[in-house]
């Protein structure tokens, strides 16, 4: 069903691009140009337009995802050209008939982002409905994480649960869903394990470009997993800014033994671009056993074979270690535990552009996480320690075929196409009583999905996308997602008040059932292959208001999600009897009034419930409760000061009471966890002898908090070190 649909779209979509070649070669005068943001990169659907000697437009058009545009049929030799974007400064020059030009926008005060995740293309965030954050380089670097945990905890919207310090099991809740709701890429490449869940400890900022972060379901293009967030990593790509390799080094070091170091190659060579880089970071934290040492490898290798056609080759990897102590809040560490990772991907594309509306890409990726989690001596009483050992080896294969088509600027038709195989290899054994161990489980699963999607400008003011995607799963058979976003602007840049957008989404999402939940052979925790999906249906609106000559931006989304079939474990086994609600509002505040000083804040409140519970009298997850580790309330305020060679990034973060439970570890049952404010600060100077020297100050007021009841998160810490460009 899916390769016919696919085959009838491409098949129409080939006729339709016919009249527009035809009217392309018979026209007899034409002004084409491109339009550039200030690094050169291109800038898609911007406005051009087109006005005669009198000031009178004559028509108008947007930018392709090359940020070129044309005109024909021209019958004067001079005209105006105006160009506008929101988050770009408009810019109007003289152009002549029968020639190319080129137009560089400068930014305005609160940039503009193009986003890929939103709609699978290249689009300005001004013109999609979705709620997208971007984390961008420049906060990347001047933040000086380690770990990219602590730049998602700023993202409206979204929940980090950490269990511990550094290294330690690291989760994402977003807009109340659970914390396998979230499809993670890094470079086009799905990083979760089949099932959905991530653990993000590993992660690090490392080589990074921006990250993007669109909130809602995204299940219509993306297929399993995507139902709270979709989360993707980009890394640099090489330019030939010198005509030297660029190379970078950076050593730091701080408290509880903590020594980071970094080194990373970029450039071009005539055609070929590159960007490697290596990182090295050790910390002991503050309790015995929970030390954690972590290797990032990452690559990103380009060449142009020709005008239109480009291969590409993604490499990463990490290699980590943590100790895991336990709930140290209420007992004393376990001295011998640890977890040990070893994740890795490898993915190719091959993109090309046939004809100058249509675009088609061909990707192949693979991934394989293997995570050993170990304790294999007892301690001594009054120690209560379990023994285990157990093994979660996943791969994935996946083939992917994206093809665009642009028509007459204003539309765009997708149809993408996707294959994947999963597979696993879950071990456990109980050392104390082997007898009890499960036998070990090798599984596969075989995922198909078709997607086809359409965007629109209608009316000169509303952006349209519509999706449907068909995924044909190996857990739960066939079922469809559609997707509906639409942006609409009351006023347009410039005008008055400045740029006024009303946005609405509406999506479903589903989820398939992890390894564990569906083929368990563990007489305690048994899985079931009959689970139907997670699912949830999802409504949000908002409205975005610019003002203050766009150096102020308010943005007020309102979400409703209510999620069914949700997997729980029940007399030893899984079902699917889940069904919970989540709805409210977030509210983000962006200002840039000069000096150097640029400041975000955002406010996220949280009306979460359980509909339906396998436990419904429970204090913790009964019926009525609010959803676990879930705050009511939570905000952020990022602050950066960049002034000459001196860089200073503030991060408060606040969140409030929520839901928890130490699952009966203290003497008395604990329901609710309190809330707390985390204030990182960073400060930086770079000097003339291309380097640049910084420190770092985490939980600044030394705040006692627990993410996770039971364990600790770090007291003050601090970093410093120094970083050399040549």
């Amino acid at each position: 069903m899916t390769t016919r649909l696919v085959s009838l779209g491409l098949l129409v979509s080939l006729l339709g691009l016919l009249p527009a070649s035809l009217h392309s070669q018979v026209s007899p005068r034409a002004l084409t140009g491109v339009v550039l943001d200030p690094s050169r990169n291109a800038v898609p659907r911007a406005t051009v337009r087109l006005l005669d000697p009198a000031g009178v437009e004559v028509v108008q058009t947007l930018t392709d995802t090359q940020g070129r545009f044309r005109f024909d049929g021209l019958t004067q030799a001079s005209y105006t050209l105006g160009v506008e974007m929101v988050g770009f400064e408009a810019v109007h020059q003289t152009a002549r008939a029968g020639t190319e030009i080129e137009l560089v926008l400068p930014l305005a005060p609160v940039r503009e982002r193009v986003v890929v995740t939103a709609t699978r293309t290249e689009a300005p965030t001004s013109q999609v409905g979705s709620s997208v954050t971007v984390i961008a380089a420049e906060l990347l670097e001047n933040r000086h994480s380690a770990t990219l945990t602590e730049l998602l905890r700023t993202v409206p919207g979204l929940t980090l649960v950490q269990s511990g310090p550094l290294g330690a099991i690291t989760s994402v809740l977003a807009r109340g869903g659970e914390s396998d709701h979230n499809k993670v890429f890094i470079d086009g490449v799905p990083v979760n394990e089949p099932g959905g869940f991530l653990n993000f400890a590993n992660f690090t900022p490392l080589n990074l470009n921006r990250v993007e972060v669109v909130r809602g379901p995204q299940s219509a293009l993306f297929g399993s997993d995507a139902l709270g967030s979709t989360i993707q990593l980009f890394t640099e790509r090489g330019t030939a800014e010198t005509a030297r390799p660029r190379v970078s080094l950076a050593l730091e070091g701080g408290k509880h033994a903590t020594v980071r170091g970094t080194s990373r190659l970029t450039g071009q060579l005539d055609r070929f671009d590159y960007s490697l880089a290596a990182g090295r970071f050790l910390t002991n934290n503050a309790d015995d056993n929970s030390a954690f040492r972590n290797t990032t490898l990452s690559g990103n290798l380009g060449a142009a074979l020709g005008e239109r056609t480009s291969l590409r080759l993604i490499l990463h990897g990490d290699f980590g270690t943590a100790g895991t102590p336990g709930p140290t809040a209420f007992q004393r560490p376990d001295s011998d535990a640890f977890f040990r990772r070893r994740d890795g991907l490898v993915s190719t594309a091959f993109q090309v552009r046939l004809l100058e509306n249509w675009n088609q890409r061909v990707n192949y990726g693979y991934s394989r996480s293997r995570q050993r989690s170990r304790n294999l001596f007892p301690d001594t009483p009054p120690f209560s320690d379990f023994l285990f050992d157990s093994l979660n080896d996943t791969r994935r294969h996946r083939g992917a075929y994206q093809s665009d088509f642009t028509f007459a600027p204003t539309q765009i038709l997708t149809f993408a196409f996707e294959y994947e195989r999963e597979k696993g290899r879950l071990v456990t054994i109980f050392p104390e009583f082997p007898v009890f161990s499960p036998p070990p489980v090798v599984v596969h699963r075989t995922n198909i999905g078709g997607v086809v999607q359409h965007q629109a400008l209608l009316l000169g003011r509303l952006y349209l996308t519509g999706g449907l995607r068909i995924e044909s799963n190996g857990s739960f058979g066939t079922e469809a997602t559609p997707r509906l976003s639409a942006a609409y602007f009351l006023r347009r840049a410039g005008e008055g008040l400045g740029a006024t957008k009303l946005k609405f989404n509406f999506g479903t999402g589903i989820k398939e059932p992890s390894f564990i939940e569906s083929f368990s052979l563990s007489p305690s925790f048994r899985g079931n292959p009959d689970l139907k999906p997670e699912r949830v249906r999802s409504f949000d609106f908002g409205v975005e208001q610019r003002f203050a000559r766009d150096r102020a931006k308010l943005e007020i989304n309102w979400f409703d999600n209510r999620f069914r079939d949700l997997v729980a474990f029940f007399r030893s086994s899984f079902i699917n009897i889940g069904r919970a609600k989540a709805k409210g509002a977030e509210v983000v505040l962006e200002l840039v009034p000069g000096w150097g000083l640029r400041g975000v804040g955002s406010y996220t409140f949280l009306n979460s419930q359980v509909l339906e519970s396998p436990s419904p009298s429970s204090p913790v997850i009964g019926v009525g409760r609010p959803l676990l580790r879930r705050p009511r309330h939570a905000g952020s305020l990022v602050v950066l000061w960049d002034w000459r060679r001196l860089n200073l990034t503030s991060s408060l973060v606040w969140v409030g009471r929520r839901v928890d439970s130490d699952f009966f570890a203290a003497p008395e049952p604990l329901t609710s966890n309190k809330g707390y404010t985390k204030w990182d600060l960073a400060g930086s100077y770079r000097s003339s002898h291309k380097l640049t020297y910084f420190v770092v100050f985490e939980n600044l007021l030394n705040d006692h908090y627990m993410e996770v009841l039971g364990f600790p998160a770090l007291k003050l810490t601090f970093r410093a070190g120094a970083r050399v460009q040549f």
